[in-house]
């Protein structure tokens, strides 16, 4: 990260953040933040090191920090606004919650079998080529490892998923209000497993987890977990 990268998230989540700063008591993965599996996919923390890659204003890793004891929570943004929002909300809970700015991929290459588990919500997967980050994940993960993360199944247009790995731009504003664009990857199911498969991970599991509401920019969600092997 630069500090002239232009920050696409410098507006995510600030009106939330001005009237919402309690740690969560629950965990979600679907897109509606509104049902659907919790932490428990993530297995036992108890004394694990955990990483979230792409985690925002840290919400998610708050909720694991205060109520499922890891050792530690890494969390992981590219985006200064989102760490100090982060920070600003969940400072309190350093050490065993660290902020971490830095893109997803060099900070996992820095991190070489550091993790017990690597997860994401909507977070670094969905905005960065996974050629590169599935690769880092695996060598950031220790033997027996795992990988979690929810994406979404289809655009939120309902345009499919693409038949290869490919990007979209999508819409983003610029920090001065000014719309334009950022790319995401939103893949078929079977392209997540080939790329996990060519990245060294073992028992992939990819679950379409249906949309708990109806509407516009509703969505369907893809939760795929994988294995650094032993």
């Amino acid at each position: 990260m630069t500090t002239t990268t232009t920050d696409l998230w410098h507006h995510y989540g600030r009106t939330r953040a001005q009237r919402d700063r309690v740690v969560p008591e629950t965990f979600y993965w679907i897109w509606g933040q509104n049902g659907g599996p919790g932490a428990e996919v993530l297995g036992d923390l108890s004394g694990r090191v955990v990483g979230d890659l792409g985690a925002g204003a840290a919400r998610h890793a708050a909720h694991l920090t205060t109520h499922h004891e890891p050792a530690q929570v890494v969390a992981v943004d590219a985006s200064p606004a989102q760490c100090a929002m982060a920070t600003d909300l969940y400072g309190h809970l350093a050490p065993r919650l660290r902020i971490v700015p830095s893109d997803a991929v060099p900070h996992l290459h820095a991190t070489t079998r550091t993790y017990d588990v690597l997860y994401s919500v909507f977070g670094a997967l969905d905005f960065t080529d996974p050629r590169g980050l599935l690769p880092a994940a695996a060598t950031a993960l220790r033997p027996g490892g795992r990988l979690v993360f929810s994406t979404l199944a289809h655009y939120l247009n309902g345009a499919p998923a693409q038949p290869d790995v490919v990007p979209a731009d999508v819409p983003a504003k610029a920090p001065d209000g000014e719309a334009t664009t950022m790319r995401r990857w939103v893949l078929q199911e079977q392209v997540w497993t080939k790329a996990l498969d060519e990245s060294g991970f073992t028992q992939i599991c990819v679950d379409v987890l249906p949309s708990a509401a109806e509407g516009p920019r509703t969505a369907d969600t893809l939760l795929v977990s994988a294995i650094q092997p032993t």
